[in-house]
Protein backbone atom coordinates (compact mmCIF):
# COMPACT_ATOMS: atom_id res chain seq x y z
CA UNK A 1 0.00 0.00 0.00
CA UNK A 2 1.01 3.57 -0.82
CA UNK A 3 0.68 6.57 1.56
CA UNK A 4 1.44 9.19 -0.79
CA UNK A 5 0.43 8.51 -4.03
CA UNK A 6 1.73 11.77 -5.49
CA UNK A 7 5.49 11.18 -4.30
CA UNK A 8 5.48 7.96 -5.70
CA UNK A 9 4.57 9.48 -9.64
CA UNK A 10 7.12 12.08 -8.90
CA UNK A 11 9.47 9.79 -7.62
CA UNK A 12 8.86 7.32 -10.16
CA UNK A 13 9.30 10.21 -12.96
CA UNK A 14 12.75 11.07 -11.25
CA UNK A 15 14.25 7.52 -11.66
CA UNK A 16 13.09 7.36 -15.25
CA UNK A 17 14.76 10.83 -15.86
CA UNK A 18 18.06 9.74 -13.95
CA UNK A 19 17.75 6.19 -16.27
CA UNK A 20 17.71 8.03 -19.32
CA UNK A 21 13.98 6.01 -19.69
CA UNK A 22 11.56 7.50 -22.76
CA UNK A 23 8.76 6.37 -21.28
CA UNK A 24 7.70 5.63 -17.86
CA UNK A 25 4.32 4.04 -16.91
CA UNK A 26 2.45 5.55 -13.63
CA UNK A 27 -0.86 4.10 -11.88
CA UNK A 28 -3.70 6.86 -12.77
CA UNK A 29 -5.89 9.15 -10.69
CA UNK A 30 -7.44 12.25 -11.41
CA UNK A 31 -4.42 14.37 -9.60
CA UNK A 32 -1.87 12.33 -11.23
CA UNK A 33 -3.72 13.36 -14.64
CA UNK A 34 -4.47 16.79 -13.42
CA UNK A 35 -0.47 17.12 -12.82
CA UNK A 36 0.84 15.38 -15.96
CA UNK A 37 -1.28 18.09 -18.05
CA UNK A 38 0.26 20.46 -16.24
CA UNK A 39 3.78 19.40 -16.91
CA UNK A 40 2.98 18.76 -20.87
CA UNK A 41 1.45 22.02 -21.01
CA UNK A 42 4.87 24.05 -19.37
CA UNK A 43 6.94 21.66 -22.03
CA UNK A 44 8.23 19.32 -19.02
CA UNK A 45 7.50 16.16 -20.68
CA UNK A 46 7.12 15.60 -24.73
CA UNK A 47 3.61 13.62 -24.87
CA UNK A 48 1.61 11.78 -22.54
CA UNK A 49 -1.59 8.92 -22.96
CA UNK A 50 -3.97 7.64 -20.63
CA UNK A 51 -5.00 3.97 -20.59
CA UNK A 52 -7.59 2.17 -19.30
CA UNK A 53 -7.21 -1.20 -17.39
CA UNK A 54 -9.52 -3.21 -15.42
CA UNK A 55 -8.55 -1.37 -12.40
CA UNK A 56 -7.25 2.23 -11.79
CA UNK A 57 -5.60 2.90 -15.48
CA UNK A 58 -2.05 3.93 -16.24
CA UNK A 59 -0.78 6.68 -17.46
CA UNK A 60 2.18 6.47 -20.32
CA UNK A 61 4.47 9.57 -20.04
CA UNK A 62 6.96 10.32 -22.55
CA UNK A 63 10.07 12.34 -20.98
CA UNK A 64 11.65 15.23 -22.96
CA UNK A 65 15.33 15.64 -23.36
CA UNK A 66 17.47 17.92 -25.32
CA UNK A 67 18.15 16.06 -28.75
CA UNK A 68 21.74 16.60 -28.58
CA UNK A 69 22.82 16.76 -25.54
CA UNK A 70 20.35 14.55 -24.29
CA UNK A 71 19.75 16.68 -20.97
CA UNK A 72 16.17 16.36 -19.72
CA UNK A 73 13.74 18.92 -19.80
CA UNK A 74 13.51 19.51 -15.63
CA UNK A 75 16.65 19.52 -13.32
CA UNK A 76 14.48 18.77 -10.12
CA UNK A 77 10.68 17.90 -8.81
CA UNK A 78 10.19 17.72 -5.71
CA UNK A 79 7.18 17.19 -3.69
CA UNK A 80 6.51 20.05 -1.27
CA UNK A 81 3.14 19.52 1.00
CA UNK A 82 3.51 15.09 2.70
CA UNK A 83 0.92 13.61 4.33
CA UNK A 84 2.54 14.14 7.44
CA UNK A 85 2.81 17.93 7.14
CA UNK A 86 0.44 19.75 4.20
CA UNK A 87 1.76 22.77 3.23
CA UNK A 88 -1.29 25.63 2.59
CA UNK A 89 -0.62 28.93 1.36
CA UNK A 90 -3.10 32.03 0.67
CA UNK A 91 -3.17 34.31 -2.20
CA UNK A 92 -0.46 36.38 -1.08
CA UNK A 93 1.61 33.41 -0.21
CA UNK A 94 2.24 31.59 -3.30
CA UNK A 95 5.73 30.48 -4.16
CA UNK A 96 7.59 31.52 -7.40
CA UNK A 97 10.36 28.15 -8.40
CA UNK A 98 13.41 29.84 -9.43
CA UNK A 99 12.39 33.50 -9.38
CA UNK A 100 9.88 32.12 -12.01
CA UNK A 101 11.66 30.12 -14.11
CA UNK A 102 10.76 26.97 -12.75
CA UNK A 103 6.72 25.99 -11.34
CA UNK A 104 4.68 25.18 -8.31
CA UNK A 105 1.74 23.08 -8.72
CA UNK A 106 -1.09 23.92 -6.37
CA UNK A 107 -4.40 22.52 -5.55
CA UNK A 108 -7.23 24.87 -5.30
CA UNK A 109 -10.83 24.88 -5.28
CA UNK A 110 -10.85 25.41 -9.54
CA UNK A 111 -9.17 22.50 -9.70
CA UNK A 112 -5.12 21.32 -9.71
CA UNK A 113 -3.22 24.47 -11.41
CA UNK A 114 -0.03 25.64 -11.79
CA UNK A 115 0.56 28.46 -9.58
CA UNK A 116 0.70 31.22 -12.67
CA UNK A 117 -2.98 30.17 -12.82
CA UNK A 118 -3.47 30.39 -8.99
CA UNK A 119 -2.69 34.30 -8.98
CA UNK A 120 -4.40 35.20 -12.16
CA UNK A 121 -7.41 33.27 -10.48
CA UNK A 122 -6.89 34.90 -7.23
CA UNK A 123 -7.07 31.86 -5.31
CA UNK A 124 -4.46 29.48 -2.92
CA UNK A 125 -4.20 25.94 -1.60
CA UNK A 126 -2.13 23.09 -1.08
CA UNK A 127 1.32 23.25 -3.08
CA UNK A 128 1.64 19.86 -4.10
CA UNK A 129 5.10 20.28 -5.95
CA UNK A 130 8.09 22.54 -7.58
CA UNK A 131 9.21 21.78 -10.84
CA UNK A 132 12.38 23.64 -12.46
Amino acid sequence: MITDPIADYLTRIRNAVMANHRVVEVPASNVKKDITKILYDKGYILSYKFEEDNKQGIIKIALKYHPETKVPAFRSIARVSKPGLRKYVNTNEIPRVLNGLGIAILSTSKGVISDKEARTLNVGGEVLCYVH
